[in-house]
């Protein structure tokens, strides 16, 4: 399965839900930096001998890769595994790495769809004109993740619209289309407070749950595992979470392709 997570503005927290995620997945995975700003998930992990990640292994040698062939182009050679055994493609430190790149998006997203593992990638803040859309096209589901607050709302509702026609939502067989919600522990109402929104704005979106705000969890996330990491707010809000990502994902990997 592939799966993409973005937001619709700032810096929600996309980055550290795919990090919890991946790190709880129940089964193999690759997580993948794909933010067109310049990505945070190498920086924030060390290989098992406490070594910085290389940066210029993961997306900008899988590009160079895919510019010679799809099939010369060997994943598990461009990604590493941080320590704690999550395995990694790196995204680009700066956004003008992403030049030339343009070309390849769909052959890179076609190698990520046909891996033996699922892929959660993180797609960074998705604006009209993105150069993800190949990648998003090519997805299971796409999740976005947002914070309370009505100037977040009302960018998440200006993104569906504009996706609504390329990702073809609702309509049978388009990519299903999930939000994530991050937010406190204790707030119940906030997921569906927000799906009756939604529903009200006639967006065919499924709501899925939250991600817990734990700021440090999620810093530790870039040291090594722990059971304190393991009990903690984050990382038990997102094994609830995985199972409501993985369901919406496996609905569409049994709907035909759509021609």
């Amino acid at each position: 399965m592939l799966i993409a997570f973005a937001s619709a503005k700032g810096s929600p927290g996309v980055t550290t839900t795919v990090n919890a995620l991946g790190a709880i997945w129940p089964s193999d995975v690759v997580v993948a930096d794909f933010d067109p700003a310049g990505g945070d998930l190498a920086l924030r992990h060390r290989d098992a001998e406490g070594e910085p990640l290389d940066p210029e292994r993961g997306l900008l040698s899988l590009a160079a890769a895919a510019r010679r062939g799809v099939a010369e182009a060997n994943m598990a050679e461009h990604l590493q595994t941080a320590d704690g055994g999550l395995d990694l493609l790196a995204g680009v430190v700066r956004p003008e790495q992403l030049t030339g790149i343009g070309s390849v998006w769909p052959a890179m997203a076609t190698m990520l769809k046909t891996l033996p593992v699922d892929a959660l990638v993180d797609c960074g803040r998705i604006v009209p004109g993105t150069p993800l859309l190949p990648v998003m096209n090519a997805a299971d589901a796409v999740v976005f993740v947002v914070r309370p607050g009505i100037e977040y709302y009302a960018h998440l509702r200006e993104r569906l619209r504009w996706l609504a026609e390329p990702l073809q939502i609702g309509k049978a067989g388009s990519i299903p289309v999930g939000i994530v919600l991050v937010t406190d522990s204790r707030d119940t109402a906030g997921p569906r407070d927000l799906d009756r929104l939604l529903q009200h704005d006639g967006h065919q979106v499924t709501v899925l749950g939250r991600i817990a705000d734990d700021p440090k969890a999620a810093g530790a996330l870039a040291g090594r595992w722990s059971r304190r990491i393991d009990r903690s707010l984050l990382v038990r809000s997102a094994r609830e979470l995985s199972d409501s990502v993985r369901t919406l994902a496996q609905a569409h990997t049994r709907i035909p392709s759509r021609s």
